[in-house]
């Protein structure tokens, strides 16, 4: 089951966190994985951990915001099966915090840039007979989580174009999914905390997994294991829908 063995999968942000898992896991699973990413050594290293372990993997430096540079890297690649769009930055901050240049910042890179893959890989899985997109989302879309004003709003648009996608190409065996975790330990979550918080990491790391009722972050395997199935051919009467992966955080947070 879940093999995605003769399928060609593209997943954006691959070089570090839960792309990275993503790739990992979807190489291990058959699939020739092309990674892109912003930092083209990422990218590479990632690739060839994959490639070590007897998987197919490829990888490109590419910043999504360049729609031009996106349709030709995509049409490079060929047939896609699969589109993972995960690439994304964050911006800590109410509307009162958050500048017209933030806001643009997160605006381009987590939707414009979400939209400029989709853009490119629906004539190329329309002109094959179909494929699967998976949009990483979050629980801040459904919720309001504190300081998080310009990300909330990009993973909200992340939903409603996915949403978007599912509706206007069932037809064409297209179909659109989103995941939403809730906080993930990845290198940026201890980045963020050793930046904003130093001196107090060890602290701040428990305040934060102890936000999630569970007790404690998702793993970024977690995530990638969820993405496997969503992709996978045996979730094939799967789309339009979004998935909480929260360890309880929306329903048990009370």
């Amino acid at each position: 089951m879940f093999s995605l063995k003769h399928k060609n999968a593209v997943i954006t942000g691959g070089g570090s966190g839960i792309g990275k898992s993503i790739a990992e896991v979807f190489a291990r699973q058959g699939a020739t994985v092309h990674i892109i990413d912003l930092s083209e050594d990422a990218g590479r290293q990632v690739a060839e951990v994959i490639q070590a372990e007897g998987g197919n993997a490829k990888a490109y430096a590419l910043n999504v915001v360049n729609q031009e540079d996106v349709i030709k890297t995509f049409q490079k690649i060929g047939n896609i099966d699969i589109l993972v769009n995960n690439a994304g930055i964050a911006h800590v901050g109410s509307v009162e915090k958050c500048s017209e240049s933030d806001f643009e910042r997160v605006f381009q890179v987590n939707v414009k840039g979400a939209y400029n893959c989709i853009y490119a890989t629906v004539p190329i899985m329309k002109a094959s007979g179909g494929g699967c997109m998976l949009h990483m989302a979050s629980i801040a879309a459904a919720v309001g989580i504190p300081d998080r004003f310009a990300y909330s709003m990009s993973k909200g648009a992340i939903h409603s174009m996915s949403m978007s996608v599912a509706r206007d190409y069932l037809h064409d065996n297209i179909r659109s999914n989103t995941i939403s975790p809730a906080r993930v330990h990845t290198p940026f979550v201890d980045g963020f905390i050793s930046k904003n918080y130093p001196g107090n990491e060890a602290e701040m790391f428990e305040k934060l997994s102890a936000s999630q009722p569970i007790g404690r972050m998702a793993k970024p395997e977690e995530i990638a294991n969820l993405a496997l199935y969503l992709c996978s051919d045996e979730a094939g009467f799967i789309t339009g829908n979004d998935y909480h992966i929260d360890g309880g955080f929306i329903k048990l947070n009370n």
